[in-house]
């Protein structure tokens, strides 16, 4: 008998490989087991334009010489069922004679969102949701895609290195490096998710950074924005050079929550946004952060600049609180992830 939980697992594996692959698309794997249990084919999906997860299976089995008719599907997300860049998974599912289908969770597209499920039981195709714990696992991958689905923009990531005393620079603005080597590179697989890195151009005349995926292997690269309403973007800043594309953010579009709705409606998943404190501080007192990534180093600074510049409060009450989604060490740092409660 087919170990469902064992494939599904498998295929969020395969699914984490789409990771700066499969944008704006969303992140999915899919595993074909015959009835006693052998693994037919697996797949992931591929660039956009390209195979979803359940045609890359299918194409493995076929490869392998095996026939998937009376096969189970596993998937982390509901099989597509309109004509996008490709035709519907659906579609291939039900003309290579699956008779399975255990699917993760529901898509959250509008144009999909239980039709594919519902087409496959129409087809005769038996078809299981998955336990709530596999699930949630299965959305967490695809955060930004839900968010845009579901809200119309991206799933905004807000990252910083800190001391222990909340500082992420010297007064005069220089800051590297607050982290070590380990934390810089994880920095950069968090980059690699996103669909836009976004900065403010005091960090570029500041710093002047690349803010590319450079430290871990990627497919493509994220948009690099700079909100610069003055236009004081350098013509040599190092955000101009490749790889990657670089866009300023100008006047008239300085309004951060009418910018990530356009973002959202360009097919951008995940804002990670990496900045000083004014932008820092204006994307937090807007609402605007869905979640902290926190590189907190063991060193004190003393006087230096803030995570970010907040608007004052007039009673501790009024404190906005995050809840811990987890605390990793790397190296001798501390990752610390935290969303609003």
């Amino acid at each position: 008998m087919p170990d469902i939980p064992s494939a599904l697992r498998q295929a969020l594996a395969l699914a984490e490989q789409a990771i700066g692959l499969s944008d704006p698309n969303p992140r999915v794997g899919c595993v074909i087991l015959a009835p006693d249990g052998r693994e037919l084919g697996a797949g992931h999906t591929q660039a956009a334009g390209q195979a979803h997860a359940e045609v890359m299976a299918l194409r493995d089995a076929t490869t392998r010489g095996h026939d998937v008719r009376g096969a189970t599907a596993i998937v982390t997300l509901e099989p597509c069922s309109h004509h996008g860049r490709t035709p519907p998974c659906c579609d291939a599912l039900i003309a290579a004679g699956i008779a399975r289908v255990v699917c993760a969770i529901e898509d959250p597209n509008p144009q999909v969102a239980g039709q594919g499920l519902a087409r496959l039981q129409a087809a005769g195709i038996q078809v299981e949701r998955a336990e709530p714990a596999m699930a949630e696992a299965a959305r967490e991958l695809n955060i930004g895609f839900f968010s845009r689905m579901q809200r119309g923009r991206p799933f905004v990531r807000l990252k910083s290195a800190v001391s222990l005393d909340g500082r992420t620079a010297l007064p005069d603005g220089r800051s590297q490096w607050i982290t070590g080597e380990a934390a810089r590179i994880d920095g950069h697989a968090w980059r690699k998710r996103a669909g836009a890195v976004l900065t403010g151009i005091g960090t570029v005349l500041a710093d002047n950074p690349r803010l590319d995926v450079r430290l871990v292997p990627t497919a493509r690269q994220p948009l690099r924005l700079v909100l610069d309403p003055q236009g004081r973007m350098p013509a040599d800043a190092r955000m101009w050079q490749p790889p990657g594309q670089t866009r300023i953010v100008g006047p008239g579009r300085a309004d951060l929550a009418a910018l990530l709705t356009e973002l959202g409606g360009e097919g951008i998943n995940e804002l990670h946004v990496e900045a000083g404190p004014t932008l820092s501080g204006a994307f937090l007192d807007a609402g605007l952060v869905d979640e902290l990534l926190i590189y907190q180093a063991p060193l004190l600074i003393g006087e230096g600049r803030p995570l970010a510049a907040l608007a004052p409060l007039a009673k501790l009450g009024e404190a906005r609180r995050w809840q811990r989604v987890e605390a990793t060490p790397v190296g001798q740092d501390l990752r610390l992830r935290l969303r609003p409660t």
